[in-house]
């Protein structure tokens, strides 16, 4: 799937080196296709990094989708460049204009903190409310589901005992939901986090559809209101390396931070860390592009999103 980006973003020239088909603003507008648009708010504090974990996510279909990278203006980014921010991101209040065909609202290292005590909580409500009239499907991730959940239904996030850390096996429920297609029976996917939204709380609410839980990791997979709100509680973007530099991080800040689980190769951290979540992790995304966002968008973005065929 070609991605229009900036020509000049960092990440371009990685994902080119991926061999992963990325197109200039000039080639785009040759193109006699509309294209899906697709906003993605980033709330990580290694934003280049998680722009090229995304990017990769979103680029195994034949669509064309056009990326715009948003930040909050309520909070001041310590981890990236404000120059990097200027050229490459924009604010809600110069975007809540628009309508997009499909919303991914990243996680945050915020997630002990009560919601209300998040400096740009209140930002957040109010983009989680417009995307219900600007924007066919968003996916809400890690945090940023917890976030949804929260505020959508009202159910409250719990501490872990000790961090969800590594890679957990999880079965697929509702086989016959599109976004769940392709998924085999059993599955592994990265966590890590601090705090989970009791799984029995998730299926007791009866607007949420559950497509994939775990026994040790609890909630992977939910979705509301035919597919508007999707919510992934792990990180299916992760990168080979991710846990690997979050647990190397930890232990050298003399933090408690156990071996990431099913991770490493023999479970020795001088070990390769194995790849075994990237298809899957392909495979909800294109899902999710067909049959959520480009099935289901009005051509123009103006009406109301079809579900009727999925």
């Amino acid at each position: 799937m070609p991605i229009k980006i900036q020509s000049d973003l960092p990440v371009k020239e990685i994902l080119e080196k991926e061999n992963i088909f990325v197109m200039d603003e000039n080639r785009a507008l040759h193109q006699d296709i509309r294209p899906i648009q697709i906003l993605i708010l980033n709330l990580m504090p290694l934003k280049e990094e998680t722009e090229l974990q995304l990017l990769r996510s979103l680029s195994n279909t034949p669509l064309q989708v056009d990326v715009t990278f948003m930040t909050v203006e309520s909070h001041e980014s310590k981890n990236t460049s404000m120059s990097h921010l200027n050229k490459f991101y924009q604010t809600f209040s110069e975007l809540k204009h628009q309508k997009f065909d499909g919303m991914i609202i990243t996680g945050a290292p915020v997630e002990q903190m009560e919601f209300e005590e998040v400096d740009y909580w209140k930002e957040l409500v109010e983009i989680m409310d417009w995307t219900d009239s600007h924007v066919t499907s968003t996916i809400y991730l890690c945090w940023a589901a917890q976030a949804g959940l929260y505020h959508h239904y009202g159910l409250q996030k719990k501490p872990l005992d000790s961090k969800m850390f590594g890679l957990f096996w999880h079965k697929v429920l509702n086989r016959k939901i599109p976004l769940v297609r392709g998924f085999d029976d059993m599955f592994l996917a990265p966590h890590s986090r601090h705090t989970e939204v009791p799984i029995a709380d998730i299926h007791a609410c009866k607007e949420l559809t559950v497509l994939a839980e775990s026994e040790e990791a609890g909630l992977f997979l939910a979705m509301a209101d035919d597919g508007r709100k999707i919510f992934v509680m792990g990180h299916p973007e992760y990168d080979r390396i991710t846990l690997d530099g979050e647990y190397k991080r930890d232990m050298s800040k003399g933090l408690p931070i156990d071996i990431p689980e099913n991770y490493y190769k023999d479970n020795d951290p001088e070990n390769k860390p194995l790849l075994m979540w990237r298809a899957h992790a392909n495979n909800l995304y294109t899902n999710w592009l067909n049959y959520y966002v480009y099935q289901a968008t009005p051509y123009d973005m103006i009406g109301t999103p079809d579900f009727a065929n999925i």
